[in-house]
Order: C-alpha cells, then sequence, then structure tokens
C-alpha cells in the first residue's frame, strides 16, 4: 500500500508543487518518485489559515490508481424501467441501469437545461414563473441552476468517489476527486447534465422532457406503468420515483390511490446574506482574505427550546435565487457559480417543524409560501426583506441594505411573517451565532423569506430489503423527493442503488 500522511502548507505555496514536495520530504524518510494530493482542505481554527492536504507517495512501480468510471453499454434487453424524473437520482439510476443492459425511459415534466435557462432569465427578470420548468424542475432537478455542491455525509449507501468520477467523466473538474467540499458550479453543471442525457441517448435509453406523469397505471397491487398530462401511457417493469423535493402533485397522486406516505423531518425559516468580505473577516481572521483562499463558508448549528435551529445550503460568493414552483407563492434558495466570486455570502437559516401527518406538512409549506408572496407585495417574485437586527428587535426596517436577490426586494415584518414558534427560535439561534461568530449578528445582515424547500416534507415508504414500496410491487421511492437523500450526490447514491436492486430483481 502507498504511504499516506498529512501535512500542512501555507497558502502562500498551495499553488507550488515544488515547495509542497519539499513539505512531503520533510515528513517522511521514504524515498519516493512523486506524491499524489488525495484530500484538499482548509483549516481556519487558529489566526493564520493553513490547507490540510492528504498524500501519497508515489514509488517505482508504485502509482496511485485512477478510479475507473462504470461501462455504459447499449441495452441488448427487452426489459425496461420507467424513471419519473430527470434530476440527480433519476439521471444516476438511468446511468447504472445501463451498465446492467436495462433500458431506463426517463420522463420529466420539465425542459431541458437549455430551455430551463430562458425560463429562469423570465423568472429573473420580470418574475414569471413556469410552473414546469424553473430552478426546482428541469433536466438535472434543482442542483443544476442552485449551485452544483457535492458534499455530503451521507456514505454508507455506497462510493461516493464513484459518483465524482461521474460527473469528472462527463466534463467536470479534477478538483472535485480531492476538494474536502467539492463544488461544481451553476455555470458549469448544465454542460455536464448535457454531456449525460447524450450518454443516456447514445446507450439506447430514453428521455422524455415537458413530460408531466398524471397518474399511475396499477393492477392487483401492481404498477405497470404511469400516464402523462398529454394523453401518452408508458409502461415497463418497474418505475422509479425520483421526483425531486417539491413534486406536490405526486404526493397527491399517492394519496388519491391510498399509497402510504409518511411525515419526515422538516424545517423552514429564512435566507441570511452578508457581506463576503465580512464572513471572510470572520472566519479567516483576516481581511482581505488571501488570494489563494477560497470564499469563507460557515456552519452553525443550535438547539433552541427544545428544537434544532441550523443554517443550510451555506453559498459563499454566491446570490439568492427564487425557487418558486407556483406563480403565487414565493420560495429563496442560495447557488453559486463555479468561481464563487459574488461580493455577497448567503445561506438558509431553518427551524425544525413538527406537525401531525405528512399533508399537514404539505399544507403549512404552501400556506406560508403564500403568505411570503403577499408579505413581498404580491409583485412578480418580489421578496419580503428585513436587517437581521430589526427581525430580533421586531421592527420593520427603515432601509434595506443592497443585495444580490435580482427580482427585487420589500421591506417586510419578517418577524409577523412566520408562526411566534418560528420568529421566536429563529431570533434566539441568530442572536447565539452573533455570539459564537463576532460580527456575523449586524445591521449589514439582510433575511429574506421564505426558505421552505430544505427537503422533501414526506418520507415515502420503502422496504429495507426490496427498496420497494411495501403496498405496491415494481414502485420504488428515491432520492430526495421520497425522503432519502439531501443533496446531488446522496441522490445520485440512492439512484444507484436503487438501479441495483432493480436489476437483481430482474
Amino acid at each position: 500500500m502507498p504511504e499516506k500522511f498529512q501535512i500542512t502548507v501555507d497558502p502562500d505555496i498551495i499553488n507550488d508543487k515544488a515547495q509542497i514536495r519539499r513539505r512531503v520530504a520533510e515528513k517522511t524518510a521514504t524515498r519516493f518518485d512523486d506524491f499524489e494530493i488525495v484530500r484538499r482542505s482548509v483549516d481556519a481554527r487558529s489566526k493564520r489559515p493553513q490547507f490540510t492536504l492528504q498524500v501519497e507517495l508515489i514509488t517505482r512501480g508504485n502509482r496511485v490508481p485512477k478510479s475507473v468510471v462504470p461501462a455504459w453499454k447499449p441495452v441488448r434487453t427487452e426489459q425496461s424501467v420507467l424513471i419519473v424524473g430527470a434530476g440527480p437520482a433519476g439521471l444516476f439510476s438511468a446511468l447504472s441501469l445501463l451498465t446492467c443492459g436495462i433500458k431506463p425511459i426517463v420522463l420529466e415534466r420539465g425542459s431541458t437545461v437549455g430551455a430551463r435557462r430562458k425560463d429562469i432569465a423570465a423568472l429573473l427578470r420580470h418574475g414569471e414563473v413556469n410552473s414546469d420548468s424553473n430552478y426546482c424542475y428541469g433536466e438535472g432537478g434543482a442542483g443544476t441552476f442552485s449551485d452544483g455542491k457535492l458534499y455530503t455525509r451521507s456514505t454508507k449507501r455506497g462510493d461516493v468517489r464513484e459518483i465524482l468520477e461521474i460527473f469528472i467523466a462527463h466534463g467536470a473538474p479534477e478538483e472535485i476527486r480531492i476538494d474536502a467540499h467539492p463544488h461544481i458550479g451553476s455555470n458549469k453543471l448544465p454542460g455536464i447534465i448535457e454531456n449525460m442525457r447524450r450518454t443516456l441517448i447514445d446507450c439506447g435509453g430514453e428521455i422524455h422532457f415537458n413530460c408531466r406523469v398524471s397518474d399511475f397505471r396499477i393492477q392487483n397491487n401492481h404498477i405497470t406503468g404511469v400516464s402523462t398530462d398529454k394523453g401518452r401511457i408508458f409502461e415497463a417493469d418497474a418505475v422509479i420515483l425520483a421526483t425531486g423535493h417539491s413534486a406536490r402533485e405526486i404526493y397527491a397522486l399517492l394519496q388519491k390511490h391510498d399509497i402510504d406516505v409518511a411525515p419526515k423531518a422538516f424545517a423552514v425559516g429564512v435566507r441570511v446574506e452578508h457581506p463576503q468580505p465580512l464572513i471572510d473577516a470572520i472566519q479567516y481572521h483576516q481581511s482581505p482574505r488571501h488570494i489563494n483562499l477560497p470564499p469563507a463558508a460557515y456552519r452553525f448549528t443550535s438547539r433552541i427550546e427544545e428544537r434544532g435551529v441550523y443554517s443550510f445550503c451555506m453559498c459563499p460568493g454566491g446570490r439568492i435565487i427564487p425557487a418558486s414552483t407556483s406563480p403565487e407563492e414565493l420560495v429563496v434558495n442560495g447557488m453559486s457559480n463555479a468561481g464563487r466570486n459574488s461580493p455577497f455570502a448567503n445561506s438558509g437559516i431553518v427551524v425544525e417543524v413538527r406537525l401531525e401527518g405528512p399533508f399537514a406538512f404539505l399544507a403549512f409549506q404552501k400556506a406560508l409560501e403564500r403568505r411570503a408572496f403577499q408579505f413581498g407585495g404580491a409583485v412578480g417574485q418580489q421578496a419580503p426583506a428585513q436587517r437581521m437586527t430589526d427581525f430580533i428587535q421586531e421592527r420593520l426596517s427603515a432601509t434595506l441594505p443592497e443585495t444580490s436577490y435580482l427580482p427585487g426586494i420589500q421591506p417586510a415584518p419578517l418577524h409577523e411573517l412566520f408562526p411566534p414558534f418560528i420568529s421566536r427560535r429563529l431570533a434566539k439561534a441568530l442572536m447565539d451565532f452573533g455570539i459564537k461568530r463576532k460580527g456575523f449578528l449586524t445591521e449589514d445582515a439582510l433575511l429574506l423569506a421564505v426558505e421552505s424547500r430544505t427537503s422533501a416534507p414526506v418520507t415515502i415508504p420503502r422496504d429495507d430489503i426490496t427498496l420497494m414500496h411495501p403496498q405496491i410491487e415494481g414502485l420504488y421511492p428515491c432520492g430526495e423527493g421520497a425522503g432519502y437523500a439531501g443533496g446531488i450526490v446522496s441522490s445520485a447514491l440512492d439512484g444507484c442503488q436503487v438501479a441495483a436492486k432493480i436489476a437483481r430483481t430482474l
């Protein structure tokens, strides 16, 4: 086995391989021909941030092996699987089925990434929400145009490295192989998704856009296919539900057929925006930050009155976007491009919600999004906003700082938007975070509402062994919309896991 160990290097030399080699040589007595950086992260705990590098020595006849991507091959059987949704769970389950020679047929209610760009442009410029093509719906799913973070703690269901290698094989930068918190960026991910589509089609798979599932075809508790809004019927040997966290129509279909749906841990809150230089100064203890350091990120958790309050989907060098899926609802989210070069940093700060029954969660979420739309002035996708200090002191902001949110903002009493159990805990958590990181609690920080799509508010049950729904043979709940993932990589892992189970069953 190659010798492996960690070294720390100053930001001044992180791009100087000769100096890093000298640091490696100082760490070991082993003679080596070269070295490979296999992991890279920033350690900002001290006043002088450092890079931590995990390296493997390369000696004669002992090269560090590169990961090998799967062999996608043309479909050779008549077996097929319907996949509802072309997000990461859907696309990766389709690619996995191809390795087994099984034909994937992907149905996506939204548009291709190219058409989505136009719909998102109309959303940003004019506040026009296309209910089938937006930041949540369309090829690639919610992550395509909202950041492309590839970090996950979900490692038990598969090899994260295999997911990263598939991204690299389709055009992602090789740096994601070693970064502790890999990130592609919303400007690069669409092209990668298009390349995945080409692989799918070249190997005999199908993908149908603007194709919304309107009903399930079920006989004797066995699903045989689906019907679409345009009257088309698709049939297959199995059906994967990989619809993402916003697919309310699918949850309604499950309810219509008396198919069990269960409540799941859920949280709502606000998106908080700071100037990025302020976050850099707080996290790196320096201003301006070193040129070789990435824009600083943060992660907070707190326990307030027996409920969790935490930061979510932090976007350094990013901007806030409208993630609504209906014209009279208002949802905000965060994104960043590959360079993370926006002057702003944003993150969701959300509070755990507890209700009785899965459809109570859905009703609560929808009502809160409609209320946020009204608080924003009911104009396009204009968002209600408030300075952080004013939110804590429960007063309307007389003025608002600059924001990255393009559709515009409107001063609003966000402390009145939420039920008191949320507003109270949010305020206490923001004060707690301000104590943990001096400077975080400031009048220059802006709160926008509402952050309500942190995850699916329900779980679609499945058997632990077969991964099928316990009631419906051949129906495979999958990914974030079914309650089994929480981001791009965990959704992709779950898609691969479900596809492998189907392949063994068929």
